[in-house]
């Protein structure tokens, strides 16, 4: 079987190659609406064969986005409703479950490098909340898109730090634990920043409310992801006592934040933050300790099939995001498309130069500035379209996002192998994965 496996993909990419010059000839000769079941198909045995190839293996999963993008481009009814239900409602759940993923991977350690490391942690916050809102606003008006196109390019500009920029970081040899702690603190101060800064870019193309958006990136991002560090905690219980009880401190002041916050939206009385602040305790303490509890003495502290299946359940999660956004926004993307992906890609590219010559102009060491170039040019667009989604606008507030996800996947990859090729004295990658394990 060992043997055959590598002339299957090779059979595979051949068979790609054929049915990409098929899609060629068809849309030289206008026959695009014929073309779409090849192009879906050539997709899928590309990214299907080039998983037999180390070079390139990493790229498969990009492949599988735009497969997936093509489909819901030529088939955009299958993927808006089932029945009478809107596809369109399983974004903001699905990103929650992203998010809780990502929580528990992580823990307090993460955060130590703002200790070890504050000049690299503070360079790489300012860079990214500064340069991509930055660029994103010099591009909004520059190419004088539709103004909630316009937004969706300021909205992915001030989201976060991506989550894909950590693995970026692993393979272009840089700094890890900076890109950890980077991308951890950037996602806790969106509540407050991402919503600020859309009111100051964006609020000439869209209405912004900012105690709205702040409670609404608390929900899909900061309560999931306390609800992952509680899984965490309760499922390893290698803390102290002491520790326990400050982590679930800090948990719960979060919690009373957000409903003091939703208190400040003036849309709901005492009783109903009451209740609410009980259901979020229930949600995103309690039952991930108690989920984690039981599990653990299940699985014997066993975590690689529990790592496994939240690492595919998020994969696909981001598939399926990016499919409902393409469905629903396909006819404003025939319109702006083209255009509206070079814009994204100038986004993406002055984000990792910037970044990268701002880090080397604070005199940081080459792994650092790489490291925030990765930071400052990969954004979370999962989060980015869940708040278009929340605005009822994603069919175009969150094309800018569906577009840059898969966007920078790729250029973010093809720059950490050509990073990690170029240097040969930086720090061994195997001895950084140490980093992620403690």
């Amino acid at each position: 079987m060992k043997s055959r496996t590598p002339i299957l993909y090779r059979i595979s990419i051949f068979a790609s190659l054929i049915l990409f010059l098929a899609v060629t000839y068809l849309i030289i000769v206008h026959r695009l609406s014929v073309a779409g079941p090849y192009m879906i198909a050539a997709l899928a045995l590309l990214a299907t064969g080039i998983r037999g190839f180390k070079s390139f293996k990493s790229l498969s999963y990009t492949i599988w986005i735009f497969a997936a993008v093509a489909l819901s481009m030529y088939y955009p009814q299958f993927f808006q409703k089932a029945g009478n239900f809107e596809l369109k409602k399983m974004i903001v759940p699905l990103l929650q479950v992203i998010m809780f993923g990502m929580g528990s991977q992580m823990s307090v350690k993460d955060f130590t490098g703002v200790i070890k490391m504050p000049k690299g942690v503070l360079i790489g916050i300012t860079a990214h909340y500064i340069i991509m809102p930055g660029v994103g606003f010099t591009i909004a008006n520059l190419f004088n898109f539709p103004p909630e196109i316009a937004a969706g390019i300021l909205l992915i500009g001030c989201a976060p730090s991506g989550l894909a920029s950590n693995v970026m970081s692993y393979i272009a040899r840089a700094n890890l634990a900076l890109a950890v702690t980077i991308a951890a603190i950037s996602t806790l101060l969106s509540p407050l920043l991402t919503p600020l800064l859309m009111k100051l870019l964006a609020g000439q193309y869209i209405e912004v409310n900012v105690w709205k958006m702040m409670l609404e990136i608390i929900n899909m991002i900061i309560l999931p992801v306390v609800a992952g560090f509680v899984f965490n905690l309760f499922y390893h219980r290698t803390e102290k006592r002491s520790n326990y009880i400050k982590q679930i401190a800090v948990f719960l002041l979060i919690i009373v934040m957000k409903n003091s916050i939703l208190l400040k939206t003036g849309e709901t009385s005492m009783a109903h933050i009451a209740l609410a602040f009980l259901k979020d305790i229930g949600w995103f303490v309690v039952l991930p300790a108690l989920g984690a509890f039981l599990l653990s003495l299940m699985t014997k502290g066993n975590t690689l099939w529990i790592e496994k299946i939240l690492s595919f359940v998020s994969m696909l999660g981001i598939v399926v995001i990016i499919t409902i956004i393409t469905a629903a926004g396909r006819d404003s993307l025939l319109k702006v498309g083209g255009l509206l992906l070079l814009a994204t890609l100038i986004h993406n590219l002055s984000g990792y130069g910037l970044g990268y010559f701002f880090a080397r102009l604070s005199r940081m060491p080459e792994r650092d500035c790489r490291t925030i170039a990765f930071e400052v040019g990969m954004q979370n667009g999962g989060l980015a379209s869940g708040l278009a989604m929340q605005m009822g606008k994603i069919a175009t507030v969150g094309l800018a996002p569906a577009i840059f996800g898969p966007l920078m996947n790729i250029t973010g990859s093809t720059l950490a192998n050509w990073w990690r090729n170029r240097t040969k004295d930086i720090e061994d990658p195997d001895s950084q994965s140490k980093q992620i394990q403690n």
